[in-house]
């Protein structure tokens, strides 16, 4: 019979997790897709090639080094991070960074530039630019952020190097559903993996009506 409180506990701990990940993401990667967006210089269409490169980074690949970081013996072993939630929080917004900074160059993009030629025509300053920015691109980049959940939330690599797989710790979707068909016991992981499609599908859902919006 299935256990409808890990059931709960891993769901719940699993979009905490991606949640609080994805907010720390997009305070650094809104931010510099919007200055990308408008940056006309070499240096910048250089950073937005970089980290379209990035997208493709293995996640076990982050997953190392970050483990090789938040080891005992690794320079940042002193905060005790490692198979902790909050290991896992820091490697899926550095995974999906490079995802968010790309997406949102390219959806905030278009509508900065028009922006920008109304703001040098009225005089505006940098800030008024930035803030104008943010206003009236504020649907597209709640969709970079929803995307970001989406990738994080999905995420097994980082999950589970980071984590451990703790049971009522730092089990989440991924680890939990892997485990659960390592040992030949599907019925938890049919479970969790409805609900993961459910969550993959409540996200593009709310991407159509943004876009729909848009």
């Amino acid at each position: 019979m299935i256990d409808i409180n890990a059931l709960i506990e891993i769901t719940a701990r699993s979009l905490a997790i991606s949640g609080l990940a994805t907010l720390f993401a997009s305070l650094w990667s809104i931010p510099i897709a919007i200055l990308l967006s408008i940056g006309q210089r070499r240096w910048a269409r250089l950073l937005i090639a970089i980290f379209n490169s990035l997208v493709g980074v293995p996640t076990v690949i982050i997953g190392l080094l970050l483990y090789l970081l938040l080891s005992r013996s690794g320079p940042l072993g002193i905060l005790s991070l490692l198979y902790t939630p909050y290991a896992i929080v820091v490697g899926q917004a550095l995974l999906i960074t490079p995802l968010m900074i790309s997406f949102g160059v390219e959806v905030i993009g278009v509508r900065a530039k028009n922006l920008i030629e109304m703001s040098l025509t009225f005089g505006a300053s940098t800030t008024q630019l930035l803030l104008t920015i943010i206003e009236e691109a504020s649907t597209r980049i709640m969709a970079v952020s929803i995307l970001g959940f989406q990738r994080a939330v999905g995420e097994l690599g980082v999950a589970l190097m980071l984590g451990g797989n703790i049971r009522g710790f730092t089990r989440v979707f991924t680890t939990a559903i892997a485990l659960e068909i390592q040992k030949g016991e599907f019925e938890l992981a049919i479970y969790l993996g409805i609900i993961l499609i459910l969550v993959d599908f409540i996200v593009i859902m709310i991407l159509r009506i943004l876009g729909w919006r848009k």
